[in-house]
């Protein structure tokens, strides 16, 4: 059994201050070398689902330089999933970016339907 995992990281994280002054909340630094985002990824990792689709907004360079491929996490697989990053563009209309995140997950149903997981 397939399944994916849909990770909303485009959070703004207000109420951390300075910390989410240059970052996503998902990319905060914990423990000196992992970021918050990593126990999620580790968690779908040893729950056995390796295609994970990782949602950004806010401030994505930092989180996404850190995931790059995914290979820390075994998540580099480019024939039986793996992790892809995920972000809003903006287009004609200003109201592009994601409003919250059922829309995050709504402008990318293509992408959370490809492949048609059994879960």
């Amino acid at each position: 059994m397939r399944t994916r995992a849909v990770l909303l990281a485009g959070g703004e994280g207000t109420r951390l201050g300075v910390l989410t002054a240059k970052r996503a909340k998902p990319a905060v630094p914990f423990a000196g070398k992992y970021r918050i985002l990593d126990f999620v990824l580790s968690n779908c990792v040893n729950s056995n689902i390796f295609d994970v689709l990782v949602l950004t907004q806010y401030r994505p360079h930092s989180l996404n330089e850190h995931i790059a491929r995914g290979e820390p996490w075994d998540l580099d697989r480019s024939f039986s999933g793996g992790v892809q990053l995920l972000q809003p563009y903006k287009g004609r209309k200003s109201t592009d970016w994601y409003k919250g995140t059922a829309d995050a997950v709504t402008q990318n149903l293509n992408f959370v339907r490809r492949g048609a997981p059994d879960n």
